[in-house]
């Protein structure tokens, strides 16, 4: 008992603005916002006080239930909303009203002030759709990165996809008309095969080029200064591998990966442990967060999942944030619902010192002042 009444008093001085480690390092645009950098500053105390915890679209809809007020099934099955709420781009770039999960995006909207209100956090990914073509950002039948760089065929349509995107996040604003800040996470599981950006459509100089431009543009030709930006791979088993790819310093924030867990868990578990050990240790080099922007168990058919496969291995290492995918129906969902088998698991997983929900995110609390200057 003493031992977790000392680490909820950390984690509150943390909070306060009291750090375990001396540094604080800046973000990489150095016109970033006030509260962009003063959430960066608080992620970076909070390392070690507990998991962030996040669920894509989880005040939107879930599991027999679609745009109710007040609505979660994290809420639901623990009492609290997550402490990061994750959402999609895709569709912005053809003046959609609607997101590509069907969700309007005047309501994403809504959703993002009320989570950023509550002292939550914000990140998107972008499915979007092939500039090349048209077609879904699934099609991997053209060389689509080398048209998008300048000069290329279609650098213009990608442009294009940028202002509207731009446009959308500089329309985010706070009580004051604040920009709220975003982890923005572009072109995410890019060590894949799957998306029009992965690795087997582009070489690696063509993706950081593309990687590059795209956060030159929205920083320096758009001016958005709230956007931390996370790089987030697929599978990797090296820190070569990891970094073959990168950017560089200059264009990144938090650095990560998506992981699942499908038949197998102890492989998840194996695979899961080996690559946050690997992400420690370049994080650290590169004074970077570390994250796990995706992972979770389809169904999750395993009644302990939370606490004896997820919870103890990312209690191992320094894990800034994690989030499981979206809750869309019966069969496809990530977060347990109430009377799910894993549900009773789940809000033991949530009562851990290791995890940090909304409820251990007072309002505003990782927008606030810091106390020391950061190393730049």
């Amino acid at each position: 008992m003493r031992k977790i009444y000392c680490l909820y008093i950390v984690a509150g001085l943390l909070l306060a603005g009291f750090t375990v480690n001396a540094q604080l390092y800046a973000p990489s645009d150095k016109l970033a916002t006030p509260a962009t950098r003063e959430l960066f500053y608080s992620m970076q105390r909070l390392v070690g006080a507990g998991v962030i915890f996040g669920h894509h679209d989880d005040t939107a809809y879930g599991v027999n239930w679609r745009y109710q007020p007040d609505s979660s099934d994290v809420k639901g099955v623990t009492g609290s909303y997550p402490a990061l709420y994750g959402w999609d781009l895709a569709k912005i770039e053809h003046d959609s009203k609607n997101d590509i999960n069907g969700i309007p995006f005047k309501l994403q909207q809504k959703l993002v002030r009320e989570a950023y209100d509550r002292g939550g956090i914000n990140t998107f990914c972008w499915h979007m759709d092939n500039p090349f073509n048209g077609k879904t950002a699934w099609d991997t039948t053209q060389h689509t990165v080398k048209e998008l760089l300048p000069g290329g065929a279609a650098h213009d349509v990608y442009v294009n996809y940028l202002d509207k995107a731009a446009g959308y996040m500089s329309d985010l604003k706070g009580p004051a008309g604040e920009a709220i800040p975003v982890l923005f996470r572009p072109f995410h599981e890019l060590t894949g095969n799957w998306f029009w950006w992965c690795a087997n459509t582009c070489t690696p100089e063509e993706f950081k080029s593309l990687w590059r431009f795209t956060i030159n543009y929205l920083r320096d030709t758009k001016k958005l200064h709230n956007l931390l930006i996370v790089y987030s791979v697929a599978d990797f088993d090296t820190e070569a591998e990891f970094l073959e790819r990168y950017p560089g310093n200059k264009y990144a924030d938090f650095i990560g990966f998506d992981n699942y867990c499908y038949k197998s868990v102890t492989d998840y578990q194996q695979k899961l442990d080996k690559r946050l050990s690997l992400l420690d240790i370049i994080a650290a080099k590169n004074h970077k967060l570390a994250c796990l922007p995706e992972t979770g168990y389809e169904g999750i058919p395993q009644a302990d999942w939370w606490t004896k496969v997820l919870m103890p291995t990312l209690a191992k290492h320094k894990t800034s944030y994690t989030m499981v995918w979206r809750n869309g129906n019966t069969h496809h969902f990530y977060a347990p619902y109430p009377g799910q088998i894993s549900a009773k698991d789940f809000k033991a997983f949530y009562k851990s010192i290791e995890t940090m929900f909304q409820n251990r995110l007072t309002p505003l609390a990782v927008y606030g002042k810091h106390i020391l200057q950061p190393v730049e």
